[in-house]
């Protein structure tokens, strides 16, 4: 390889290197006109970016250090009847040996650069397929050559890569703005929501309770159904303050050493009616003697365990059966509810203990739901330094399974937004 070959390609090596690093886009075309000057025996160089709206290019980059800031910004190359529109709409190189009389170069470029052009080799800029603009050098001191062509084409390839590159991290950073901003307005709506709707939903509970003492058997159909009704909306408005607490950091965990075999057996009895009457066998496997004891608050491990056994208990069809299974291990507690119900697809389960997520439309009207439990039960989970994961099978069942620590743990700070870097 000979000298000149070998300085080429140290040359490219490095621009290509710059792409790669934290350095800005400035940085990157400077060096790449850099480059170009060099490698081609130029006198200077431009980047010409092309403007949609206007139907023309303005002055991306120029390394004339003597510039006006703003003045390359303001020069425009028409599309029509310019050397870079030619190269633009024709998608190759161009070589001007004759640029003082070219009709198609811009004597506002000479006055910008401070110099006379006289040879131009222009080439043309694209990303993902679509041209974006063109790179030149100007003044060989001999003519330009194939060899040039080839080095200034591949540079134009770079500085195409790296302004794409920033227009892709600008909108991952906006977008990432946006989601934030967006999240915080969702916790605020849930928070005063929440907070709003907890005095008139009390007010109702309670006067319909006393409505249905007062009324006797006469309206108890109607009043259990208002006193139904209200309880299930309160169960809402609880799962969404549960999670909004832990995102927001307001959760606290009251822990004590507690069996939770006996979790399991409460849980249970408090689901039995509801399996009975979907003809659903509940089974506890737990060994005798084996209380399961961990440092957990009650209630919210309570909670965990009901939200995955309505789950179960919903999705499993008359004459199912559903297995609540504890085990105890060195260094922690697992419970796991399996059921043969009609399983969860391929695609849904990684996103099961997301908020508001619901398997198939189809699902969701049949059994209604507003995809709480099983994020509050996760939630619940991770806010005692557990883990919560679902396994299943389309047709065949699903089996949920948690795991918490035997010793009591600082439950890690909870995140702000799950879009926090």
């Amino acid at each position: 390889m000979t000298a000149d070959k070998e300085k080429i390609l140290s040359r490219l090596h490095e621009v290509t290197r710059s792409l790669d690093s934290e350095a800005d886009l400035e940085s990157c075309l400077r060096l790449t006109l850099s480059a170009a000057v060099e490698l081609t025996g130029s006198e200077t160089a431009s980047l010409l970016e092309y403007d949609e709206t206007t139907l023309s290019f303005y002055f991306k980059y120029v390394p004339w250090f003597h510039r006006d800031p703003n003045s390359e910004n303001n020069v425009r190359i028409p599309l029509d009847g310019s050397i870079a529109g030619w190269v633009f709409l024709n998608g190759k190189s161009l070589i001007v040996d004759n640029a003082v009389n070219d009709p198609r170069h811009s004597k506002k470029v000479d006055e910008l650069a401070g110099i006379t052009i006289h040879s131009i080799l222009s080439a043309p800029m694209a990303a993902r397929g679509k041209p974006i603009g063109t790179l030149e050098v100007f003044n060989k001191r001999s003519n330009y050559t194939s060899e040039d062509v080839l080095i200034v084409e591949t540079l134009a390839a770079l500085a195409a890569a790296a302004m794409q590159k920033d227009i892709l991290e600008k909108t991952v950073l906006s977008s990432q703005e946006e989601a934030r901003e967006l999240d915080r307005m969702k916790n605020e709506f849930i928070a005063i929501t929440s907070h709003e709707l907890r005095t008139p939903l009390g007010l109702i509970l309670g006067h319909s309770t006393f409505l249905k003492e007062l009324l006797g058997s006469s309206y108890e159909e109607q009043v259990d159904a208002i006193i139904r009704n209200a309880s299930r909306l309160k169960e809402i408005i609880e799962s969404l303050t549960s999670v909004d607490n832990y995102e927001t950091g307001g959760a606290l965990v009251r822990s004590r050493k507690l069996s939770i075999a006996r979790i399991i057996e409460d849980v249970c009895v408090s689901f039995g009616e509801m399996a009975k009457k979907k003809n659903i066998t509940l089974k506890k496997a737990l060994e005798p003697g084996h209380e399961l004891w961990v440092d957990v608050d009650a209630g919210k491990v309570a909670i965990v365990l009901s939200n995955i056994l309505k789950n179960a208990i919903t999705f499993t069809n008359s004459g199912g059966e559903i297995v609540i299974r504890g085990e105890q291990q060195p260094d922690y507690v697992k419970v796991t509810v399996k059921d043969n119900g009609i399983g969860i697809p391929a695609k849904d389960l990684p996103h099961v203990f997301d908020r508001f997520y619901q398997v198939e439309g189809h699902l969701t009207r049949k059994h209604g739901g507003m995809g709480l439990g099983l994020s509050v039960a996760k939630v619940m989970v991770e806010m005692h330094g557990g883990r919560i994961w679902a396994d299943s099978e389309e047709g065949q069942g699903s089996i949920f399974s948690f795991i918490l620590p035997v010793r009591s743990e600082p439950p890690a700070p909870a995140p702000t937004s799950p879009f926090a870097g």
